[in-house]
């Protein structure tokens, strides 16, 4: 073949490969950075929606809560969208000629729904349960973020299936007392800001079963407080009722959001991590 090709052939042939391989590896890192960017995931992209509908104004403004239009978020997979007559509710008093919100009026004389654009819009083949993440722990501002600082609806998180998995490899870390699932500013308890736990005993759902508070159970009361300590492991029965002090709950005190969601794993009974991430708890 040295008729042919020239001795310098080969030099170049290896360059070649070395070059293809070069190509291959530089297109696989950017198709995977593709697929996890705003372009695709459409993260930060806010919907041309029929009515500019304000979540800041409505939720932080005003104070509404989230299941007062969300009604069946903590009984159903679907969380729902508020029918017209929600938003009539209040407007049928307030803002009435308001331009903005002719599309509502219409709505509400034709009987024909809003067409709104669906922001968090997961894939056909992938089953979500809103009530089993709400009842578990799981607070709004997990996944939607902050939405109580949007004035206009955009999706903050990728809610592609890694994005998932890292929470269901770890949900300690996301985990809260339910009496803050709806308080958007939940940042976890510190050092400054410790959070209280004690269970109820109370049965029904597992989420119930554990009692929270961001105050100090004792009170400030030395007594008190030593008291709770001493009885960790001692029945209610076996503490004498003319002591003078009332006999607190077993709480325990968290500093970090590791610590709570490690107690709270237990208390809610969440599955481990091996059956979390398994296919069949998204793929139905």
């Amino acid at each position: 073949m040295a008729q042919v090709f020239d001795r310098s052939s080969n030099a170049l042939a290896r360059a070649s490969l070395v070059l293809t391989g070069l190509i291959v590896i530089v297109l696989g890192v950017t198709l995977d950075q593709l697929q996890r960017s705003p372009w695709v995931t459409r993260q930060g992209q806010r919907a041309d929606q029929p009515v500019p509908f304000s979540h800041k104004h409505h939720v932080q403004g005003l104070g509404l809560q989230c299941q007062y239009c969300h009604t069946t978020v903590e009984v159903s997979s679907y969380a729902g969208i508020p029918p017209t007559k929600t938003c009539i509710n209040c407007h049928s008093q307030i803002w009435t000629n308001a331009a903005l919100l002719q599309p509502v009026r219409d709505s509400w004389a034709t009987g024909q729904s809003i067409q709104w654009i669906k922001i968090h819009d997961l894939p056909d083949f992938v089953y979500f349960n809103h009530e089993i993440h709400v009842n578990k722990g799981i607070g709004c501002a997990s996944c939607h973020g902050r939405v109580d600082e949007m004035p206009l609806m955009y999706m903050q998180n990728s809610l592609q299936m890694e994005w998932c998995l890292n929470c269901h490899r770890n949900p300690a870390a996301n985990l809260r007392p339910t009496g803050q699932i709806y308080n958007m500013a939940w940042q976890g308890p510190s050092t400054d800001k410790p959070v209280w736990c004690a269970p109820t005993g109370k049965g029904g759902a597992t989420a119930q079963s554990v009692d929270c508070t961001t105050k100090d159970p004792a009170g400030g009361n030395p007594e008190l407080a030593m008291l709770q300590t001493a009885v960790k492991s001692t029945a209610v029965s076996d503490v004498d009722p003319g002591a003078g002090l009332a006999m607190p709950e077993q709480y325990r005190k968290f500093t970090s959001q590791m610590d709570l969601g490690s107690y709270l794993t237990a208390q809610y009974h969440i599955r481990p991590p091996n059956e979390l991430t398994s296919c069949e708890t998204c793929h139905r």
